[in-house]
């Protein structure tokens, strides 16, 4: 009795609630969905009052309320999470939220509460419950922040991006014991005073993006596990210099002008480095030790601190044993300090494309045995050193890119140990390949005893003719070929021992020509991505008929018609194909609309196709009616044409021939019995 007492109540409260009473979809504006209502952008000028009393989440984006006034929520007494985002919101009165003291979540963005900032101060008062707010967006200063937020100490998560705050004191965000979050990015902050942040001592995540910060000294936020200041004028980032164990996981220091590797804590749990784009070098190098030193002057009110740094150390001098992803890419430098990579014992993820680099050097002390991406694309590398004596040098590496450097090969024996490399970029480097049997080292590269590899690009390589076994014990199946107009002047010999594995194959600008290379693709039955686009094919090689091809481009080459037969089997199999810049003929188009009309075929540079007709080149999508009447009439059943021409002619020398015959018939047989006549014998 009990359980059948208790279920009645659960529902007779369910039925009070208002989510009983009626279903749904019959409120006229808003969008009703268990306990949420949706009601953005249906020009609301107030609060809804004929929504359940047991909403929970009200959405209120994107309409017209200019004022939240007093009790406009009090029907709505379980509410826990409100948005008024894009409202034009100037003033929230201050008995606005009297009855839903269980809001815990806020969003008020992009609205104008600058306007009226110290009435809607005192509602946001009212809410003891409250964690998470959201005040972008809404032109504040810093005293109108500080105003706005001074009696909130429940906020855990809190968002001031998009607004006016210019520089940050130990007054303005005060009074926040539990804040765990915050957010100030694309503001105009150019000054941090010492304590800014000493009250939050919960905080984890800190974003200062998109600042005018020009630096950050003596950082000492040793719980903080997220700092975003990218996109900043930081020219140095100083740690504190100390022992005390900080839990910064996150640095992004990315977009800046640093122009030293950042003074990390000693001992942190670092996870993630982000230093591109700045214009970080090291300069020992370049100047001695004596000239290496600076002062830097501290001023904390009246008191004065000087610390002396070295500039030119190039050690790190902090434990990064947790640190997985580096990037230090688009900076200025030509070398890495000897050791840099020592202790780093946990590093999976290097980026240093886009910098100086004329070489690089992993000793056996750096190992790197974690790491699994290595970028070193877009630098002037000529010398690529690695000590891969050691069994675990770079024996997790699966992705190494050096495209776009002056390599002329790799290090010997570097795939015995790179056992688990599956991509490699070599493009725009002057290698040459090796076949299986040839010497290998720094004059050439041995591919073939890459078994492990699936994706390689040589693109720009300017390569010779290739060898006919140069793939033999690979399985490659993305294969970058293109840009090399000599590679495959013999033919595709040279990929025969990948075709059973190549699924993506980039031939663009490789010498093809079907009349004088032999042109069989049936063996490459994985096939499903093919570039033979910047060619001098002039006919469609017949056997990609028989593959199950997906994507095709034919771009840039001499082709004048294609077999429709042909585009009529791709057409089952095909998704996307590009056509352009061929010389087709105007008057053979059949396999155009067999492509065309095709449901699962997109041409996707359609409006790029033309043809010739009478020397005009004229774009195919739109061919004038008289072009089409004219290739009719030219590729029209001829013979008819023929013995109408032919027959008039004809009959006209039959009757020329008879007339004269009639009006010299004497004087012709006589002629004729005269030069004919013989006498008989007897």
């Amino acid at each position: 009795m009990a359980l059948i007492a208790l279920s009645i109540f659960v529902w007779i409260a369910f039925l009070d609630t208002g989510w009983g009473s009626k279903p749904a979809a019959y409120h006229s504006l808003c969008r009703l969905e268990e306990r949420t209502a949706d009601c953005k952008g249906k020009r609301l000028s107030s609060v809804s009052q004929d929504l359940p009393p047991g909403t929970m989440e009200l959405f209120l984006d994107a309409n017209v309320i200019q004022t939240l006034k007093n009790a406009s929520l009090v029907r709505y007494q379980v509410l826990q999470s409100l948005s008024l985002c894009e409202n034009g919101l100037e003033l929230i009165e201050p008995g606005a939220f009297l009855g839903t003291r269980s809001l815990s979540s806020l969003s008020l963005a992009n609205n104008a509460l600058s306007v009226n900032y110290s009435a809607t101060a005192a509602a946001l008062g009212t809410l003891p419950a409250l964690r998470k707010l959201d005040l972008s967006g809404n032109l504040l200063n810093e005293a109108m922040m500080a105003t706005l937020i001074q009696d909130l100490s429940s906020l855990e998560s809190l968002s001031l991006a998009w607004n006016s705050i210019m520089r940050l004191d130990d007054s303005h965000l005060q009074n926040l014991p539990r804040l765990q979050h915050l957010d100030l990015q694309h503001n105009y902050i150019f000054e941090i005073e010492t304590g800014a942040f000493d009250g939050l001592r919960w905080l984890q995540q800190l974003n200062l993006a998109y600042n005018y910060i020009p630096c950050m000294v003596e950082f000492d936020l040793t719980q903080l596990r997220m700092l975003n200041v990218s996109n900043n004028q930081i020219e140095w980032f100083l740690a504190a210099e100390n022992d005390a164990a900080f839990e910064l996981e996150t640095l992004d220091l990315s977009y800046n002008q640093l122009l030293f590797f950042p003074l990390l804590p000693k001992q942190n749990k670092l996870r993630t480095l982000l230093l591109m784009h700045n214009q970080l070098n090291f300069y020992n190098n370049i100047f001695n030790d004596s000239e290496g030193t600076v002062q830097l002057l501290f001023l904390d009110g009246n008191i004065t601190n000087i610390t002396t740094l070295d500039l030119w150390a190039e050690n790190h001098h902090s434990n990064l044993s947790s640190l997985q992803f580096l990037d230090m890419s688009w900076n200025q430098l030509w070398y890495l300090p000897e050791r840099f990579f020592e202790g780093m014992s946990s590093l999976a993820h290097l980026n240093l494309n886009h910098n100086c680099l004329e070489t690089l050097q992993i000793q056996e002390s750096d190992l790197l045995s974690t790491l699994v991406d290595l970028d070193l694309s877009y630098n002037q590398l000529q010398d690529l050193q690695m000590n891969l004596d050691h069994r675990s040098s770079l024996a997790n590496l699966r992705t190494l890119s050096l495209s776009t450097n002056r390599l002329r090969g790799l290090p010997a024996k570097i795939f015995t140990h790179t056992t688990k490399i599956t991509t490699l970029d070599l493009s725009k480097n002057p290698i040459k390949l090796c076949a299986s049997n040839a010497a290998g080292g720094s004059s050439c590269i041995d591919i073939s005893n890459a078994g492990s590899i699936r994706n390689l690009f040589l693109s720009g390589c300017d390569l010779e003719i290739l060898d006919t076994h140069i793939f033999q014990g690979t399985s490659i199946a993305h294969l970058d070929l293109s840009d090399n107009p000599r590679s495959l002047l013999d033919g595709l010999g040279p990929l025969k021992d990948v075709a059973q594995s190549l699924q993506v194959l980039c031939l663009r600008n490789t010498g093809l020509s079907a009349a004088r290379t032999n042109m069989d693709f049936s063996a490459f039955q994985k096939l499903v991505n093919l570039d033979l686009s910047e060619n001098s094919l002039a006919t469609f090689p017949e056997s990609l008929a028989g593959l199950e091809l997906q994507i095709l481009d034919l771009r840039r080459n001499r082709l004048h018609a294609l077999p429709q037969h042909a585009m009529q089997k791709l057409g089952k199999s095909l998704h996307e194909i590009y056509l352009s810049q061929n010389p087709y003929d105007c008057c053979q188009l059949g396999w155009w609309d067999a492509l065309h009309d095709s449901d699962t075929v997109r041409i996707l540079d359609w409006n790029q196709v033309t043809c010739n007709f009478s020397s005009k080149f004229i774009r195919v999508a739109n061919l004038p009616e008289s072009v089409i009447q004219n290739c009719k009439w030219l590729t029209a059943d001829m013979t008819l044409l023929h013995l109408v021409l032919v027959l008039p002619t004809c009959l006209a020398l039959l009757v020329a021939f008879v007339i004269i015959f009639l009006t010299f018939r004497q004087r012709i047989l006589q002629m004729v019995k005269s030069r004919y006549r013989r006498s008989s014998p007897y």
